[in-house]
C-alpha cells in the first residue's frame, strides 16, 4: 500500500529499530526491494535520488513506475525523493504522486536552508506529503582514516532545534560522522555522544544519511540511540555487481535476475540487522 512516511517513522521514534530507505534506480531494483519488505512484512521507503535524475529513469518514470509497485505491495511503501537540491524538482515530485520529499539545503547557509525547506513543507502539506531536511551536512567518503578527506560536517544540536521550530519537517537528517558513497579503507567513528544529545531535545523522527559501509555495529547502535530511518544504496548496488560478477547467465534476462538476488541479498542483511 502506498503512504507517506509519517506512521512509520513515528512508530520506530518509539523504539529501538530503524526503516530502511534503499534508493531505487530501474523498475528491477524497485521490485527487488519491496519483494524483501514483504517477505519481512515490514515497511520500506524506497527513494529516487535527486543525483540520480538524468540517468536510468526521469522524474515521471519514478513516479509512475514507483506508485503503482506501491499500491500493489502487502507492506506500507512511502514513495519518497531522496536529496532534492532544487525547488521546482521537490515540488514537480509531490504533484507527481511521491509521499515524502526531501529538500537538502544542508551545503547552505542555515537562513537559506530554512527558507527552502518552509517553501516546500507549505508546499507538501496541503498534499499530505511528508517533508525531510537536513541540518548539519553528510558529505562523500573517500577515506575514514583521514578525516580531511570527508567533508562531513556535524549536525550542532542548537541549530537542529531552531531549524525544526522555524520549518514544521516531518524528519530531520542529522550528521554524526557517516558519509556517503565508497569509502577507501576503514569504518567511521560515529559521534554517539551527539546522537544521544540531538535524541534527548530533538521531538521528530532523526534520519541518517551514508548508511552503506558504515558498519553493522554502527548502524545498529544508531538505531537503538534514536535513528529512525537509515538510507542505503551502495552497498546494495555492489552487492548487486558481485553477484552478476560471478554470473554464469547466458542471456541478458538471467543476468538481471542474478543482479537482482544480490541486491536482495544485502537488503535481507540489514533487514535482519535493524529490523524489529
Amino acid at each position: 500500500m502506498l503512504v507517506n512516511s509519517y506512521e512509520m517513522l513515528r512508530q520506530a521514534d518509539k523504539s529501538t529499530y530503524a526503516v530502511l530507505s534503499p534508493d531505487f534506480f530501474n523498475q528491477n531494483s524497485l521490485k527487488a526491494y519491496i519483494e524483501v519488505a514483504e517477505e519481512f512484512h515490514r515497511p520500506i521507503i524506497v527513494a529516487y535520488s535527486g543525483n540520480m535524475k538524468t540517468n536510468f529513469l526521469t522524474l515521471e518514470d519514478a513516479a509512475e513506475i514507483g506508485r503503482y509497485y506501491a499500491k500493489k505491495a502487502e507492506v506500507p511503501v512511502c514513495l519518497h525523493i531522496d536529496h532534492g537540491y532544487d525547488l521546482k524538482f521537490v515540488k514537480k515530485a509531490i504533484d507527481l504522486g511521491f509521499t515524502s520529499v526531501m529538500i537538502d539545503g544542508s551545503s547552505d547557509p542555515l537562513e537559506t536552508n530554512v527558507e527552502k525547506t518552509q517553501e516546500i513543507v507549505h508546499y507538501a502539506k496541503e498534499k499530505n506529503v511528508c517533508v525531510e531536511a537536513e541540518i548539519g551536512h553528510v558529505g562523500s567518503g573517500k577515506n575514514y582514516e583521514n578525516e580531511e578527506e570527508n567533508d562531513s560536517v556535524y549536525t550542532e544540536v542548537k541549530d537542529c532545534v531552531e531549524f525544526i521550530n522555524r520549518t514544521g519537517i516531518d524528519s530531520v537528517a542529522v550528521s554524526i560522522g557517516t558519509a556517503h558513497g565508497i569509502y577507501a579503507k576503514g569504518t567511521p567513528k560515529l559521534n554517539f555522544k551527539r546522537l544521544k544529545e540531538l535524541k534527548a531535545v530533538v521531538n521528530i523522527p532523526l534520519v541518517l544519511h551514508g548508511g552503506s559501509s558504515s558498519g553493522d555495529e554502527n548502524l545498529k547502535r544508531a538505531a537503538e540511540l534514536g535513528i529512525s530511518k537509515i538510507n542505503l544504496f551502495t552497498d546494495i548496488a555492489m552487492s548487486g555487481y558481485r553477484q552478476l560478477r560471478e554470473s554464469n547467465a547466458k542471456n541478458m534476462m538471467d543476468m538481471l535476475d542474478d543482479g537482482d538476488r544480490g541486491m536482495k541479498t544485502a537488503l535481507r542483511h540489514y533487514y535482519h540487522l535493524l529490523g524489529k
